[in-house]
């Protein structure tokens, strides 16, 4: 076995510990990095969300007073942000129903009221209606805790809004229960 230089033995040491240290160099910062910095508590503010297990049980109920009512709906849930949580479609419902449940959901959860209600205001607010994702018909209905919104209930497929509504009421009283 060859004897190497005085001078490769410092180099390949230095290398191996340079290495060494980058490796617990990246170990230490990894480990850091798992730790989310904290917010102070006046920066940060908690909301109420509905469980995916809520909305399922509100989306059932509406679907169960579609059928009593013999009508083919879809129905939306949203969160507080307006993101669908779920949205089903019943059996022969339209395929425009969809869509129109989801954007009925979000059009009640980003005004806390029922989008009956909200139709009357486009009379004297018409470009309410030009923002983008709503739809100002009847069916959407607003869930709420604490005073506060926190998810919408759209449904589409019936003959009128105001069927559409109290399929979606529907949904919300059997959050209540």
């Amino acid at each position: 076995m060859k004897k190497l230089s005085l001078r490769t033995r410092v180099l390949t040491g230095t290398a191996v510990a340079a290495t060494l240290a980058a490796g617990t160099f990246g170990a230490v910062s990894a480990s850091a990095a798992d730790k989310p910095a904290e917010a102070a508590n006046k920066n940060v503010m908690q909301t109420n969300h509905l469980t995916i297990e809520a909305a399922a049980k509100a989306a059932d109920a509406a679907l169960d007073e579609a059928k009593k009512q013999n009508q083919r709906v879809s129905v939306a849930v949203v969160d507080r942000n307006g993101n669908t949580i779920l949205t089903m479609r019943g059996d022969g419902a339209g395929p425009q129903s969809y869509e129109a449940a989801e954007k009925k959901a979000f059009t009640a959860v980003s005004w806390n009221a029922p989008t009956s209600e909200l139709v009357k205001r486009l009379e004297s607010a018409p470009t309410l209606k030009d923002i983008p994702g709503t739809l100002f018909l009847g069916g959407g209905a607003p869930v709420a805790a604490k005073g506060g919104p926190i998810a919408g209930i759209g449904v589409a497929g019936a003959p009128s809004g105001d069927i559409d509504e109290k399929i979606a009421q529907a949904g919300v009283a059997a959050l209540n229960k």
